[in-house]
């Protein structure tokens, strides 16, 4: 079974590339959502507490990720050093819960490939679970506006963009690119291509 990488800039459509994997029968593994997991267990509560105060905790005493996120997007250098710190605490753990859902996933083998969708796999250095790492290609002005679309500020894109490491820097990391700039069933063709080329 292969693991495929997905990177992209902040809104490129990751997800939307993910989500045509496993229409084709891929296996999709999304870090964040491992992430939120991470952000419930006991001993990650205890130490963002320690370091943030009650105002990160919801009323049923787990961590309010909105309320986080505040502060590790705020402007440099405190937002970065906090980012630092969130990053320290949650990479290993998520590092650690993929490795396990990866080998799960390889002993089931009712899949060819299994989708990593991640946007600090670089950072993290999970890209080295994968086998193939795809670049989802789409110009600035085109991803800002799908962030608009979100509801993001044009200053929430940009700190979100600038916590990430460069699009040059993901690009040379990719061994194939989609271009997500036009259609979604040009993506999707693409998508298949790839696909098709595993066998």
């Amino acid at each position: 079974m292969k693991i495929i990488g997905i990177l992209g800039g902040v809104a490129s459509g990751k997800s939307l590339v993910a989500e045509q994997f496993r229409h084709l029968g891929a296996k999709v593994l999304d870090a964040d959502q491992v992430g939120h997991l991470v952000l419930r267990e006991p001993e990650v509560i205890r130490a963002a507490r320690d370091r943030w105060g009650d105002a990160i905790l919801a009323e049923d005493g787990q961590i309010n990720r909105s309320e986080v996120a505040k502060i590790v997007f705020a402007p440099p250098p405190g937002g970065s050093e906090e980012l630092a710190f969130l990053e320290q605490l949650t990479h290993p753990r998520i590092g650690a819960r993929l490795q396990q859902l990866f080998e799960q996933m390889r002993h089931s083998r009712d899949s060819k490939a299994v989708i990593l969708d991640a946007p600090v796999m670089l950072k993290s250095g999970w890209d080295k679970f994968c086998d193939h790492i795809l670049f989802i290609e789409v110009p600035r002005n085109l991803r800002l506006q799908r962030a608009r679309e979100r509801g993001w500020s044009a200053a929430h894109f940009a700190a979100r963009e600038s916590a990430q490491e460069s699009l040059e820097t993901k690009r040379a990391a990719a061994d194939h690119v989609i271009d997500n700039s036009t259609t979604v069933d040009s993506t999707r063709q693409q998508v298949k291509s790839f696909w098709d080329s595993l066998d």
